[in-house]
């Protein structure tokens, strides 16, 4: 058995699951540094929240890495914003 490269299918994954990800890194920066979630709402960050966590099963049961990994991370990030707003309403 000998490994191939990465299809190019799955760099376009990664490279989207990087972009999409880090978009998330100022907003959870932002949200922890000040504790101002007024902007936030709390509807929309519970559904997304909610979404990410299906996308991570999903990227499990059909063994995407490239969804695994982004949701796995977003899902922290998000998270985290979605705790702040609950507990500083």
């Amino acid at each position: 058995m000998h490994d191939s490269p990465m299809p190019n299918a799955d760099w376009i994954g990664y490279g989207a699951a990087l972009l999409t990800t880090a978009a998330f890194i100022p907003q959870a920066v932002k949200s922890w540094s000040t504790r101002d979630l007024s902007g936030i709402s709390l509807g929309m960050y519970g559904l997304f929240t909610l979404g990410v966590a299906l996308w991570l099963l999903y990227g499990l049961f059909i063994g995407s890495w490239p969804v695994v990994a982004a949701n796995a991370i977003t899902l922290v990030l998000a998270g985290m914003v979605l705790i702040l707003k609950i507990r500083h309403r």
